[in-house]
């Protein structure tokens, strides 16, 4: 058989020549492959040298499965500097598409020889399609979520908010890492279950409500002139929370807002002096005492003296009156006169109960501890009495209330929809039925012929409490400044809703002929609320008759 007169060099290479060929060709057409892949799917990031990109995070809804919080999908812009061929190029390309990008700082970046810069944070994906065309070495896109909420500033002390990496700062968005782990399906050890629809955390809130209280409180700062104002809707059967407005508000889509000092949430962190709100915490201890009934009589005639300090009403009836009337007339004489037959160990440990000594445990860890008297004088337990001397935040106040109208169940709130009580229930019984009776009867009375008049939303039978208090200035009591506080409950003879309406520093009005009390704007306010509130939770004239 004839030779060929040629072969091929690679024929006469030898072996380890032949393996370095078929590795350069394996190489090769691994590359090709992959440069397909990204032809098909031109904004698929490389991963970052600092981690992988992040797991999304459940879903925020309300009570009825509206949308409150969710992560869309977006990119960042980073750049390994040591990387960067042509740092004139990437600059003014980067430059370019970002206006708010310096273009010396992009410089300096990427000139650092460092291995890792951050360029731009959470871009859109059309965004990041344009990033990846300019086709700069040395820069690159991580996915990355953004956390949008769609109906803006809406229960945003609520929700709270999450930084730049997407980790929970503030609100239930704190509580999801702290409790579920963000994009985790799974409780941590000892955490109670929470109910979620399909990944999602569905909180308490009705949103529809709590859009109409912020609405009506807006009105209500302008008609007033208010600083601020706060609102609060509570189930009294299970402790959920439907509503909590604190205005100003801010928007969890720029969090830096929430920052200013003025954008606290004034129901779960403020702590204010309720006012009349307490003289229902005194009559129901009065009563469950049985030192005094409805009948019993105090001379309010003349200012109730103790040592050097004296105790008057504001435009009292200087008469003697019933315990009844003395409610109805929010008298601080005859409240005063009460705590004192008490006494203050009876009175102390009874607030004790009702949780107003200590710091209020929720799903929102932002909470402040209540300011409590450290000596209790004689003046001090009369001026408890009235809610002077002691400061608490509203929703303290409001879920001793809810206690007085339930039944005598002191349950703590929470954000949460369906969350069973019993790990809530601080105290069965705090009162007896009688006394719960009882005042649920005085709060229908004050509405009816009391201080509370102007919240009357008959046919719809509710009861309330009234409540001004003097605002501390300079350590001392303000007479041009006030906060104002009405307590309505819903329906009265069977209680389900509580609302808590706060005004901070109204101002009286030609209206309100010159007054600033509770009575002449709080409580107006929350007849509005409720009357456009109660018909959506399911409560209307024929179900909210006497029992």
């Amino acid at each position: 058989m004839a030779r060929p007169l040629f072969k091929l060099a690679f024929e006469r290479s030898p072996a380890r020549i032949r393996l370095t060929a078929l590795v350069l060709v394996g190489l090769f057409a691994a590359i090709a492959v992959r440069l397909v892949m990204f032809g098909f799917n031109p904004a698929e990031p490389r991963a970052a040298s600092r981690g992988q990109a992040q797991t999304l995070r459940p879903d925020i809804v309300d009570r009825n499965g509206v949308l409150l919080a969710k992560d869309l999908k977006a990119f960042s812009v980073y750049a390994e500097p040591r990387r960067v061929v042509d740092v004139d190029e990437a600059a003014e390309g980067l430059a370019g598409m970002f206006e708010d990008l310096d273009l010396n700082d992009l410089r300096r970046k990427l000139t650092s020889g460092s291995g890792f810069a951050w360029i731009k944070r959470s871009i859109p994906p059309s965004t990041a399609d344009r990033v990846w065309s300019l086709g700069l070495a040395g820069i690159h896109l991580r996915p990355e979520p953004i956390r949008i909420y769609p109906n803006g500033a809406a229960a945003a002390h609520i929700l709270g908010a999450v930084d730049i990496d997407n980790k929970g700062l503030s609100g239930i968005e704190k509580w999801i890492d702290a409790t579920l782990g963000t994009g985790s399906g799974e409780l941590s050890r000892g955490q109670a279950p929470v109910q979620r629809d399909d990944r999602a955390v569905r909180l308490s809130i009705e949103l529809r409500i709590q859009h109409l209280y912020a609405e009506h409180l807006r009105r209500a700062v302008e008609t007033y002139g208010a600083v601020a104002a706060a609102g609060l809707v509570l189930d009294v059967t299970n402790g959920e929370v439907l509503a909590l407005v604190s205005l100003p508000d801010f928007d969890p889509n720029d969090p830096g807002l929430a920052l200013h000092p003025d954008r606290i949430n004034r129901i779960h962190v403020g702590r204010y002096e309720m006012g009349s709100i307490y003289k229902a915490l005194t009559t129901a201890l009065a009563l469950d005492t049985e030192l005094f009934t409805l009948r019993s009589t105090f001379d309010v005639s003349r200012p109730l003296t103790i040592g050097s300090a004296s105790i008057d009403d504001f435009r009292g009836k200087k008469r003697v009156l019933t315990l009844s009337e003395s409610f109805i007339y929010s008298s601080n004489i005859a409240m005063g006169r009460m705590a004192l037959t008490i006494g203050a160990p009876r009175l102390r440990a009874f607030l004790k109960t009702l949780g107003q000594f200590d710091r209020i445990r929720t799903e929102l860890t932002e909470s402040s501890a209540p300011i409590v008297p450290s000596r209790w004088s004689n003046v001090t337990t009369a001026t408890v009495a009235f809610g002077h001397g002691i400061a608490v935040t509203p929703l303290q106040a409001a879920m001793a209330v809810a206690a007085l109208v339930n039944g005598g169940d002191l349950i703590t709130p929470t954000f949460i929809a369906g969350r069973g009580i019993d790990e809530r229930l601080r105290a069965e019984a705090v009162i007896s039925p009688a006394t719960a009776k009882a005042m649920r009867d005085l709060m229908r009375l004050n509405v009816e012929a009391g201080s509370a008049r102007r919240a009357s939303l008959d046919p719809i039978r509710i009861g309330g409490k009234t409540g001004t208090s003097e605002k501390v200035v300079g350590g001392t009591y303000s007479k041009e400044k006030v906060m104002t506080f009405f307590v309505g409950v819903a329906p009265i003879d069977a209680p389900r809703f509580l609302f808590l309406t706060i005004l901070d520093e109204p101002r009286g009005r030609p209206e309100t002929f010159g007054f600033r009390t509770s009575g002449w704007n709080a409580a107006p306010v929350t007849r509005q609320v409720m009357g456009e509130s109660l018909p959506l939770l399911g409560v209307h004239p024929w179900t909210a008759t006497a029992q």
